[in-house]
């Protein structure tokens, strides 16, 4: 990790006490930090623990091949004893076929927006060649043969996990696609389906990645696996990567970082900040204002909108928040040396001239530009991928397309309509544009049904 040059805090933060934290107390209400008091690495994305328990399923599949998974994945609950650990591409089918016709279209348009814009993506980086003394020498970029999708499973199924990843890998290139998902509802084998999968793992946790990584039974050896997780999920990908196996990377906890001023609406930052904190305990809600009352007047926002959030949503959000925090810069430009000193998994920018603020901006997952392009649509039905690098490490990588194509040098994601690139300036760093949406909406995947008809906006509209 690069350091900062120190920034002064305006007076009145200077002259507050290190512990006092924000003036607005409550449950998640975010304390105040200074600069200096910012966690070098905040966050770890291995556990210790998490790693030592994924040591010991690997090395037991590893050694027992398909017995010891099944083994494993009973007593796991994953399956019960004797029941079938994939489902087949029929019965994927089935499960989109008896689905009501609004569900699947809502499926069916998403898939559409995501391998649209991983197509995108995927145009934009070229076979090349120079000149060189005696003949040319070059690159031709192609993708990896197999890849293993991972999508939790969890209090709600994310048939959105399943297609970001595993239409991303057929925009990409990739012949053989398999999925893995604990517990598989409806939704997300029809999702499977639809991303156009070739079967599915029904098992999670480190049993799903040594199965993918090692090959058992009609589960294809892959050449990488890719998709968020639990701790066991990531520690078992950072062992399988030492053997053989490609990672997208080790996915730490969700975070959002909100940079924003005086003209920022309270609400809209707050309602936000819960979104991500609501995904995990270990979430990390950040704001980062040039005004103390923007702070306070969130502040505000997160302790009434979480006393009405429903169960267990709230005790999530709120231990989340206790994670999370709030930073007081002197002026915009400190504010983004902020963020790019964290490099959040999703930046937002609530500001006066957002767009020039969010293009001085380097390091970060996704980018958000305006009130109106909430990070939620984003993460679920716009189109760009939600597998975004974490734990400060999208200082030098990107998201889900890269991972496909190893040999590729270096990526721009062009500017939708009403979105905001990011454009790279090192090795393979997608950076991805992000619609504006006109609303925040519900909880786990409710934005994914409400972006169906979705209209976007452009950028700077009211």
């Amino acid at each position: 990790r690069s350091t900062l040059k120190r920034f002064d805090l305006v007076e009145s933060e200077q002259q507050q006490s290190k512990s006092e934290g924000s003036m607005v107390k409550g449950i998640g209400a975010l304390r105040t930090l200074s600069i200096e008091e910012i966690p070098s690495d905040c966050s770890e994305p291995v556990d210790p623990k998490a790693l030592e328990q994924a040591r010991a399923i690997v090395d037991s599949i590893r050694k027992g091949g398909e017995e010891a998974l099944k083994a494993t994945a009973t007593k796991f609950k994953d399956i019960k004893e004797g029941e079938a650990y994939t489902c087949t591409p029929a019965e994927l089918k089935a499960a989109f076929d008896g689905l009501p016709k609004d569900q699947q279209g809502v499926l069916t348009r998403v898939a559409e927006r995501i391998s649209k814009f991983a197509a995108a993506q995927r145009g934009s980086i070229k076979d090349a060649t120079t000149d060189i003394p005696g003949g040319q020498a070059g690159q031709t970029v192609s993708p990896v043969e197999t890849a293993g999708c991972y999508a939790p499973g969890g209090r709600y199924p994310l048939p959105s996990s399943v297609l970001m990843t595993a239409c991303t890998a057929r925009a990409a290139g990739v012949k053989k696609v398999w999925v893995a998902s604990p517990h598989p509802d409806q939704v997300t084998m029809a999702a499977a389906y639809v991303a156009k999968a070739d079967g599915m793992l029904r098992v999670g946790g480190a049993q799903a990645v040594a199965t993918l990584s090692q090959g058992i039974g009609p589960v294809p050896k892959c050449d990488i696996i890719v998709g968020p997780g639990n701790q066991w999920v990531t520690a078992a990908k950072s062992l399988v990567s030492q053997t053989g196996t490609a990672i997208d990377m080790l996915a730490g906890p969700s975070e959002v970082l909100v940079i924003g001023d005086d003209t920022a609406d309270p609400a809209t930052v707050g309602a936000d900040l819960l979104a991500q904190a609501e995904h995990d305990v270990e979430a990390r809600p950040i704001l980062v204002s040039t005004s103390k009352q923007l702070i306070e007047a969130v502040n505000s926002e997160l302790v009434k909108q979480l006393a009405a959030m429903p169960s267990p949503n709230r005790e999530t959000a709120t231990e989340a928040c206790k994670k999370g925090f709030a930073v007081v810069a002197s002026s915009v430009d400190d504010a983004i040396a902020v963020s790019d000193r964290i490099a959040p998994e999703h930046l937002e920018i609530m500001t006066k001239h957002a767009m020039e603020v969010g293009m001085k901006c380097k390091h970060y997952g996704g980018l958000f530009v305006g009130r109106y392009a909430a990070e939620v649509l984003g993460d679920y039905g716009v189109g760009p991928n939600h597998v975004l690098p974490t734990a400060g490490t999208a200082r030098y990588t990107g998201g889900a397309l890269g991972a496909h194509l190893p040999e590729d040098q270096d990526m721009d994601a062009h500017r939708p309509t009403g979105g905001l690139s990011g454009s790279s300036a090192g090795l393979c760093r997608p950076r991805q544009a992000r619609g504006a949406g006109g609303a925040r909406e519900g909880r786990g995947e409710a934005p994914l049904l409400a972006a169906a008809g979705m209209k976007l906006r452009p950028l700077g509209h009211p």
